[in-house]
């Protein structure tokens, strides 16, 4: 079982929607087959309803879902000229997940992932770093950096650090790589992650499609061509993706996720790349179900 842990929020696109990269992750997931738990604090009020409906409704376990009267966060997403997210999420229910017990669970919580903004933000982050480091299986981090809302970069960086100690896979666009380590090219972020005992490194790059490190090599696959609609959730497909096939492929710890070889990588990849082919030809995070993919 995978359980995607973080925040839940609505993106105001311009009507509300449920969003949030963690629960974009497990809704995503669940829609490709892998049994998915969220963990996450959500709001009692209407935004809160809506996004505990959507997660229901697609299938996730909502098992370890916490709840607040605290307000639900709002990301208002603006698509012209360029794709802007601006964020109202002072003391919203999102930061004030409490601890978690994966003993609630129907099954064995072979993978954690997170990142975000549940990485750093509230009561939460502390959470989610301590559930991260206790875990004996594949720990998945997508650190999905927003700038516009990160005042503490010193926090950010000691919580990001945390995570990258118990880390098996990683994965980042090459804007992230480039916030979090500005002086470093993308191959030498890449290095420093598998020199640190990252298992796998993934590092998308929108339209040019996306590749995976190890300590073996790499391989590259393209985007398909496809006409773009929205790219929101794109990334989180992505991670859904190569967690439904890793644990298809029973590495669901970092030991066995580094001993795939390239030509396995090779098509997961490509799988991922396909998933979220199809998730930026819709409005809104709405990722593809298993049925629509070629796997």
């Amino acid at each position: 079982m995978l359980v995607s842990c973080g925040e839940a929020l609505v993106d105001l696109v311009p009507d509300p929607v449920p969003g949030g990269g963690p629960m974009n992750v497990a809704v995503a997931a669940a829609r490709l087959g892998l049994p998915t738990a969220f963990a996450g604090c959500v709001s009692t009020d209407d935004h809160g309803q809506t996004i505990t409906a959507h997660l229901e409704t697609n299938g996730v376990d909502l098992a370890l879902l916490q709840s607040t009267d605290q307000p639900t966060a709002r990301a208002i997403v603006e698509h012209t000229p360029e794709l802007v997210f601006r964020f109202e999420g002072d003391n919203t229910a999102d930061t004030l997940l409490g601890p978690v017990d994966l003993d609630a669970l129907a099954w064995p919580a072979q993978i954690i992932h997170g990142g975000t903004l549940g990485l750093f933000r509230g009561r939460t982050a502390d959470t989610l770093a301590e559930l991260a480091e206790a875990h004996d299986g594949l720990v998945s981090l997508d650190p999905n950096v927003r700038p516009q809302i990160i005042d503490d970069r010193a926090a950010w960086d000691r919580f990001h650090q945390r995570w990258v100690e118990v880390t098996g896979l990683y994965k980042a666009s090459d804007e992230d790589l480039a916030w979090i380590w500005p002086d470093q090219s993308v191959e030498a972020c890449v290095d420093h992650l598998l020199e640190r005992g990252v298992a796998a490194v993934v590092v998308t790059r929108g339209a040019n499609g996306l590749s995976v490190a190890t300590g073996s090599g790499t391989v590259t696959v393209p985007s398909p061509a496809v006409d773009v609609v929205d790219t929101v959730g794109a990334g989180d497909t992505v991670v859904a993706a190569i967690l439904a096939n890793l644990s298809e492929r029973a590495a669901t710890t970092a030991a066995a996720v580094g001993e795939l070889r390239l030509d396995q990588w090779q098509g997961i990849a490509a799988a991922a790349a396909e998933a979220a082919a199809v998730t930026v030809t819709r409005p809104g995070a709405d990722p593809p179900r298993r049925e629509d993919l070629s796997w």
